[in-house]
């Protein structure tokens, strides 16, 4: 095979895309959502979260959400927590929980999400207000 065949050849394959590594979306590329803020005091209560892709407003399945805490610290009662139990849902980039909305007031719940494929983690701090 002439030389200058196998330079065009090399060059090909430098330049196809398998070689181009894949750009990753930052972690600022997703929403990560309560669908209400709002709860009513008590038992029970179900933490419907949205996650989606900004870029495309596509909701995102098979994420591993994790370390999830829900805390009184916006009250100043940090050290009030309540345990968060994962529901299964099949609503695609929805991730429901359950917890014990044992007092009224300002609930945080921090949530962190791994996106299949993405290097960084997507986290969130979301004020919730049970109400009497």
């Amino acid at each position: 095979m002439p030389h200058f065949i196998l330079r065009i050849l090399a060059a090909l394959v430098v330049a196809t895309p398998l070689s181009v590594p894949m750009a990753q979306a930052a972690a600022s590329d997703y929403s990560l959502v309560l669908v209400e803020t709002t709860y009513p005091f008590g038992s029970g209560a179900l933490l419907d979260l949205r996650l989606t892709d900004r870029r495309t407003d596509m909701p995102i399945e098979g994420a591993v959400i994790f370390a999830t805490r829900l805390d009184m610290e916006p009250d100043g009662m940090e050290t009030m927590t309540t345990p968060v139990v994962a529901v299964p849902t099949e609503e695609p980039g929805h991730y429901r929980f359950s917890a014990d909305l044992t007092m009224d007031g300002n609930w945080q719940f921090s949530v962190a999400a791994k996106v299949q494929g993405e290097a960084e983690t997507v986290q969130v701090q979301i004020v919730i207000e049970v109400q009497p």
